[in-house]
């Protein structure tokens, strides 16, 4: 063994020894509020609920749901959940009021994509395929000829990633100006859904597992722009911890965290295993089970732990986002994420 091999795995021995005994010192379980979007990418969630995972860590992991990461982060900032896993970006704007909170963890990459339907999809092949940005600017200058009025594309909140992700779509990577080449609606994320099938939209940013709810719905339904499209390495759910440094987090926050990224390798590798943990959750058992495993073998590729994967990338984004306006001033991005509690667990 390594000098350096020996220091690493003494390290980690200190620190989940550390988080044992913090766990031993409580006569009663850690609560733990974790607010999150009902999404896959907060399958691990699920995953360690299921499992019990949580409890046998001697955690009470409480789950509040919210529709969109501005929701969560209100209840964040306001101290009434503990911890996050939605969109990374509203973080930031977080931390610019003030919030004490860091992300500790990644969970997904590369999970929204742009879903298109009846004249905005015509002549796209089945299989997705990048567009051009003159195709694209194309494809909307005819839409718009054709029904006298610009494509309206469903998304999420400003300050949403959804919503950041798809204006950087257009104006970064296509060169065209989003408000003058379609009509954004800003709605939760079921309702987005729900528009896009009801045809009150032509398209619509979404992540699984509504992406494959809508293919089984919709077999007219194309696909715009695949998350790789969006962004290569496009940062998606995250898991953030507020005032990771309190005295009473240290019972709970590394056994969490090594929990969360446990569940978030099962994930990548063995998606099948987490199915039933994720159906009850997200479909309240309604789901049929084809359409949950489809939906998690198409996103097994972007479960991600690391949370340094996603630094450049988030800081490409916050520049976007003060350029066009939609964020007033720059958080230092590094002071955003702490990379050394998953570089202690880490396997």
């Amino acid at each position: 063994m390594t000098v350096s091999l020996f220091r690493r795995v003494i390290r980690r021995s200190v620190h989940v020894l550390t988080a044992v005994l913090g766990l031993c010192a409580g006569a009663q379980a850690a609560t733990v509020r974790v607010g999150y979007i009902p999404v896959i990418g907060s399958a691990p969630l699920f995953v360690m609920q299921g499992k019990n995972w949580t409890r046998d860590a001697g955690i009470d992991m409480q789950l509040v749901r919210f529709q969109s990461g501005p929701q969560a982060i209100q209840a964040l900032m306001s101290g009434k959940i503990d911890a996050y896993v939605a969109g990374v970006l509203p973080l930031l704007q977080a931390r610019a009021h003030g919030v004490d909170v860091k992300v500790v963890a990644s969970a997904a990459t590369e999970e929204l994509e742009i879903v298109s339907r009846g004249a905005l999809a015509v002549d796209l092949p089945e299989q997705p395929v990048p567009l051009a940005p003159d195709a694209l600017r194309q494809r909307f200058a005819d839409f718009a000829a054709r029904a006298g009025h610009r494509p309206k594309i469903a998304a999420q909140p400003m300050g949403s990633v959804p919503d950041t992700l798809l204006r950087y779509w257009l104006k970064a990577r296509n060169g065209l100006e989003p408000d003058q080449v379609a009509d954004i609606v800003g709605i939760d994320i079921d309702a987005a859904q729900q528009a896009f099938l009801a045809g009150a939209v032509d398209a619509a940013i979404l992540r699984e597992p509504a992406l494959t709810i809508i293919r089984h719905r919709m077999p007219g339904m194309r696909v715009l722009a695949s998350g790789h499209d969006l962004m290569p390495g496009q940062p998606g759910s995250v898991l953030a911890i507020l005032n990771e440094d309190a005295p009473d987090r240290a019972a709970w926050k590394n056994a969490f965290v090594s929990g969360f990224v446990r569940a978030t390798h099962l994930l990548a590798t063995d998606p099948e295993q987490a199915e039933p943990y994720v159906q009850q959750a997200l479909g309240g058992g309604m789901l049929p089970k084809d359409i949950i495993v489809e939906a998690l073998k198409a996103s097994a590729s972007g479960f991600v732990s690391d949370p340094a994967r996603i630094v450049d990338a988030v800081g490409q984004l916050q520049d976007f986002e003060l350029q066009t306006g939609l964020l007033r001033k720059a958080e230092p991005v590094g002071a955003l994420f702490d990379l050394e509690t998953y570089r202690q667990i880490a396997p």
